[in-house]
Formats: structure tokens, sequence, C-alpha cells
């Protein structure tokens, strides 16, 4: 008698607790084996759930993908921005920006790989909450590159968001290879070098 209710206790778990688990387990099996064919099956072996329950709360794979990509960068955010504050220097807190963001991409290769093969380059990519998301990470360096230009670091000419640009994408190619599975990078030497080759353009 008891055990069986202890079994209906379980089966009645909050549907937030099973979100959560769901989620853990699909970035599991994304870091381990990418979305492949098997993924949903995989995820729901690992949450403890049968599989048409998954269904209840993602609409489909690619729904699932995107909301443990959301909380990534949720996660990364609220991490990023509590130590960039500590950051003293312009120079510091470009360098930190970079190398912040090369190593989230080395350690969830397979969600920065789903994110920028995939996802970016939806048609509806900018209606999206990642592109949101993005956008808030991305302005950190707007808005350092704007206050070092008032205080005369910068040269009074330099754009903030072509600053932004330069960087991620610099950081894109670096990385490209390493996200196709052809080669590998060292995080501090490529963030010195992108921050080196960055403010030899803007810096006075």
């Amino acid at each position: 008698m008891a055990a069986n209710r202890q079994r209906r206790v379980v089966q009645r778990m909050p549907a937030e607790r099973r979100v959560a688990d769901i989620m853990t387990a699909a970035r599991a099996v994304l870091a381990e084996r990418g979305a492949a064919e098997a993924f949903i099956s995989e995820v729901a072996e690992r949450a403890g759930v049968v599989e048409g329950s998954i269904y209840r709360f993602f609409s489909n794979k690619r729904d699932l993908v995107e909301k443990v990509a959301e909380h990534w960068y949720e996660e990364t955010l609220a991490d990023y921005s509590a130590q960039l504050d500590g950051v003293r220097g312009v120079r510091n807190q470009l360098r930190f920006i970079i190398h912040h963001h090369l190593g989230t991409i080395k350690k969830e290769a397979a969600l920065a790989r789903i994110v920028f093969l995939e996802f970016r380059p939806a048609p509806n990519y900018r209606e999206t909450r990642l592109f949101q998301l993005n956008q808030t990470y991305t302005q950190r360096v707007v808005d350092t590159v704007r206050a070092a230009t008032k205080t005369g670091e910068f040269r009074k000419d330099v754009s903030p968001t072509m600053a932004r640009d330069m960087i991620f994408g610099s950081i894109e190619h670096r990385v490209w290879s390493f996200l196709r599975g052809d080669g590998d990078f060292d995080v501090a030497r490529t963030a010195d070098a992108v921050t080196d080759f960055v403010l030899s353009l803007i810096h006075i």
C-alpha cells in the first residue's frame, strides 16, 4: 500500500520539475551525441519519462533544443554580467568578454553549433527569444566601446556596433573548424589574439 502511494506521488511530479528534468537530459544528450535521430527517445530515457510525455511540453525536437539553447543563454548572461561588472579597464573588459565567449563555445560546442548553423540562419530568427537574448549578450560590447569613446580611450569615430560585429565575427571565424570537428583552439591564446587585433584598429 505504501509503495503504491509512493509511486503515485512520483507520477504526479510538478510540470515544472518534469520540464527541468527533460531539458537537463536534452542538454546532456546534445553534448554527447548531438541532435541525433534517436534524440527524443534518449532524452526520455535519461529524464525518466515516457517519450510521449515530452510532447506535452515541447511541440517537437526543434522546440526542445531551442528551449535548451534559450536556457543556456540565460545561464551564460547571469554568470557573464555578474563577473564583467567586477572587471576594470576597457582592455580587460573586452578581453573578458572575448575569453568568456570562446570558453562558452568550447564548453558547449553542440549547442553553439546548433545556434550558429541552424537557428540563426532561420527566416524567423529575429522574431525569436534566442535573437533577443543574443542582442542582450552582445550589447555589453557596444556599451563598453561606447563608454571608451566618450572617455577618449578609443577614437571618437569608432562605431560601437561595428566593433561588436568585428569581435564576434572574428571569434566565429576562428572556431568554425572546431565546430565542424576539424580542429581545436586554445581559449586564452585566441582571446589574446582577437583582443589585440581589435584594439589595434580602434585604440588611439
